[in-house]
């Protein structure tokens, strides 16, 4: 069960909390509460539930040349040194090289179509996958931009989160044995600025997972949680 200082650590709010603040934490308790009262019916594990982020980078694959500046700006910034294998930001070609090497893009055509893919994090509201996943509580939210980020001192480096994320975003440093991911760049994401092309948009983030015909998909954990999403989704 979910006790209040916890609740107020997951919402993030103000210590000076306003009404519409007080609101929203009375809604995510009531929330909390009913998903609380389905987990002891059901036995099933609990969905970690942040604020919702501002925005998220949106790629446009069919205007990128595939020059991997945005790689190269995401790692300079974060990480003080130009390693692709380390950019929150991701990019690829689909493409079919042979037995053995198929990724795991949908391919179109025998050999795919060669279309430069960028992949960036979706900014989970809910379910988080990789939060969820993670045993010690080392993906938070910003407050300022909602973005989730991974609290280097508490990651233990185990991997967890990258097996999570079903769109494997998650990022490994091997020297450092630390996972890190793409947390928008406090509001001002490097990718974006650094597309020649204006292949990368940083747009503001809408959940259309209430909408009508609109399922939430999980995918990481047990069917049976599809009725916590039931509480909020219908």
């Amino acid at each position: 069960m979910f006790d209040l200082k916890d609740l107020m650590s997951k919402v993030n709010l103000p210590h000076d909390i306003t009404r519409r603040g007080f609101l929203e934490v009375a809604s995510v308790t009531a929330t909390l509460a009913a998903m609380n009262q389905v987990r002891a019916q059901t036995g099933t594990r609990p969905y970690i539930i942040l604020q919702a982020p501002e925005g998220l980078i949106v790629g446009d694959p069919s205007l990128c040349v595939d020059c991997q500046r945005c790689e190269m700006a995401c790692t300079e910034y974060n990480d003080g040194k130009n390693d692709p294998v380390l950019a929150r930001i991701k990019i690829g070609r689909n493409i079919w090289y042979g037995p053995g090497n198929s990724g795991y893009r949908p391919l179109q055509g025998v050999w795919g179509n060669s279309t430069v893919v960028q992949d960036t994090c979706r900014q989970c509201a809910h379910p988080v996958p990789c939060a969820n996943a993670c045993p010690q509580g080392a993906i938070q939210v910003n407050p300022e931009t909602g973005a989730r980020f991974v609290v280097e001192d508490q990651c233990i480096g185990c991997g967890l989160c990258q097996k999570a994320c079903p769109w494997d975003m998650m990022t490994f440093d091997r020297e450092a044995e630390k996972a890190s991911k793409c947390f928008l760049c406090d509001g001002d994401p490097k990718c974006v600025k650094a597309c020649p092309a204006a292949a990368l948009v940083y747009l503001p983030w809408k959940d259309r997972s209430g909408e009508p015909g609109k399922r939430p998909v999980h995918g990481y954990l047990p069917e049976e949680n599809t009725k916590q999403c039931s509480v909020c989704h219908g």
